[in-house]
């Protein structure tokens, strides 16, 4: 079991009692839970990894006092059926979990992404907001689709895994509103062939 697996069992534990209506206001016991999460989240955030330099931001504030920010710290996943009726989980941001080092932490994230396919053609399709299209390079080969972006506040870097019969010579792709979204037809199924042995 994970740290992070540990922790929330023993926080589940200490609150699994109702709890409302104990303290001197409703709004005490949602203030210590509030406490706790921030507890939590800084126990987590400590075994994180050196962060980039890209990420490390320092400045004074008004009062005078020094203030280091690092971020951000991206993580998530999306979850769908596929076609074949089974689990597809994809995972998207700046985190890599690594169950042996621990987690990884690196400057470009890798955006939410989708395959759909239909009759005629396999869509990809990206989420990366914050970069303008002049920033972002496509490149298709085998079966592997290679989007990478560099604008100054946000880097991206995704390979996607396409279907076979995506055509490399009819993709053409657009990019609005933060979504990217690259089109393959599909090529015409091959029949097989009979070789003659020489």
């Amino acid at each position: 079991m994970s740290n992070w697996d540990e922790d929330f069992n023993d926080w589940f534990r200490r609150w699994r009692k109702p709890r409302f209506g104990l303290g001197p206001s409703p709004f005490s016991d949602i203030d210590e839970l509030r406490r706790e999460f921030e507890r939590m989240f800084e126990e987590q955030y400590k075994k994180l990894p050196k962060a980039p330099k890209e990420l490390i931001r320092e400045y004074e504030t008004p009062e005078g006092s020094k203030v280091r920010e690092v971020g951000p710290i991206v993580y998530g996943y999306s979850m769908t059926i596929g076609p074949d009726g089974k689990p597809q989980v994809r995972e998207f941001g700046n985190v890599k979990p690594n169950l042996a080092e621990g987690p990884q932490l690196t400057a470009e994230r890798e955006p939410l992404a989708d395959v759909i396919t239909s009759e005629n053609e396999i869509k990809v399709v990206l989420e990366m907001p914050g970069v303008e299209k002049e920033n972002i390079q496509v490149s298709a080969h085998d079966h592997v689709v290679e989007i990478s972006a560099q604008a100054t506040t946000r880097k991206y870097r995704r390979s996607v895994e396409i279907p076979p019969e995506a055509d490399n010579e009819s993709v053409r792709s657009t990019y609005k509103n933060g979504v990217l979204e690259i089109i393959f037809k599909k090529t015409s199924q091959q029949k097989g062939k009979s070789i003659k042995v020489e």
